[in-house]
């Protein structure tokens, strides 16, 4: 699909750093697009290799109707080329592959493009990062690298030295809330706000009914009868359904850590109304009576825990029993 920076929402310092760079004729041979996930970096190297090779662009707008922008549009052109990590990462075999590719001239283009993303994911496999950094010490003629990484990941000194480093930041928290089509206002800020300003990541926590899951999960812990007999069945099934997230379940363990840190703020003495993330929760007030601050310090660790223990591909829906048990043990 074609992209124009137009459509690219904020980040416009990497923009303007890139149309200097177009209008002065200064483009680099390899940029690393560096900054949180869910941005728009990907989005902004898309709209570059359609802008670099639109043959009537208006400034930084591509003309939308050349022979190479309809290429661009229907996801075919010859000299752009995403190389997506198989698996866990991106492999050797890729990178060799790319280096053949290489060494042959573009089809048409006035400049190649490759996209590169995640790059901090590679970063742990020292074949494929020294065999990308050959590529980058000795470029081909009329081909761009775009590398994206995450402003969190390690990303080796000896790449990023031999890219120009555009950095890409959090969008306001209103501009996020205006991309999602959350009916609920409120909603859609607490979305915002927990995606720490990433558009990206809002989305994907919208589309997979992250908040319901939520509110699901603080219904159980916040339950006053401890006593019940269907509450250790629902913590069972909740942890099952949180499980089954895979990928994701350390997004629910942001949802939770937020949660717990409102619950926090309310026992503290610090101004509420700018701090709190979760305003879309009616009872935070009466919830934050339900655990003690140092009770509600350890629900934070027993969080950080099966956080580590999601990363180390324990079993899922234990990791998520023993945390849910835990919250409530902290609470009674």
């Amino acid at each position: 699909m074609l992209t124009s920076f137009d459509s690219i929402k904020g980040q416009e310092k990497a923009k303007h750093l890139l149309d200097t760079a177009i209008r002065n004729d200064r483009i680099s041979h390899a940029y690393l697009f560096k900054g949180p996930a869910g941005v728009g970096k990907k989005m902004t190297a898309h709209a570059l290799a359609a802008l670099l090779n639109c043959h009537a662009p208006q400034g930084m707008t591509v003309c939308a109707s050349c022979p190479a922008c309809k290429k661009f549009n229907s996801g075919n052109h010859p000299d752009f080329h995403l190389i997506e990590p198989e698996g866990a990462g991106i492999k050797i075999g890729q990178i060799r592959e790319l280096q053949k590719n290489l060494a042959f001239p573009p089809f048409e283009a006035k400049t190649r493009v490759i996209l590169i993303p995640d790059i901090h994911d590679t970063m742990g496999r020292p074949e494929v990062a020294n065999a990308l950094l050959k590529t980058l010490e000795e470029p081909p003629a009329d081909t761009m690298l775009i590398l994206t990484g995450d402003e969190a990941g390690h990303i080796l000194p000896t790449i990023l030295s031999r890219c120009q480093v555009i950095p890409f930041t959090p969008l306001p928290l209103e501009d996020v809330a205006a991309l999602l089509t959350h009916e609920d206002r409120q909603r859609a800020m607490t979305l915002a706000a927990i995606a720490e300003g990433s558009p990206g990541r809002a989305r994907r926590q919208e589309e997979h009914g992250f908040l319901d899951t939520r509110q699901a999960i603080i219904e159980i812990l916040t339950s006053t009868d401890k006593n019940s007999p269907s509450l250790v069945s629902q913590v069972y099934a909740m942890a099952h359904q949180s499980a089954e997230l895979k990928d994701d379940a350390e997004e629910l363990l942001d949802l939770l850590t937020s949660w717990i840190r409102d619950l926090i703020i309310l026992r503290s003495d610090a101004p509420r109304s700018t701090h709190l993330i979760n305003q879309d929760l009616a009872n935070l007030p009466e919830a934050a009576e339900s655990w003690s601050t140092s009770a509600m310090m350890k629900c934070l660790d027993a969080i950080a825990t099966a956080r580590q223990q999601l990363k180390r591909n324990c079993n899922r829906t234990l990791v998520f029993e023993v945390l849910f048990f835990a919250l409530l043990d902290e609470k009674w």
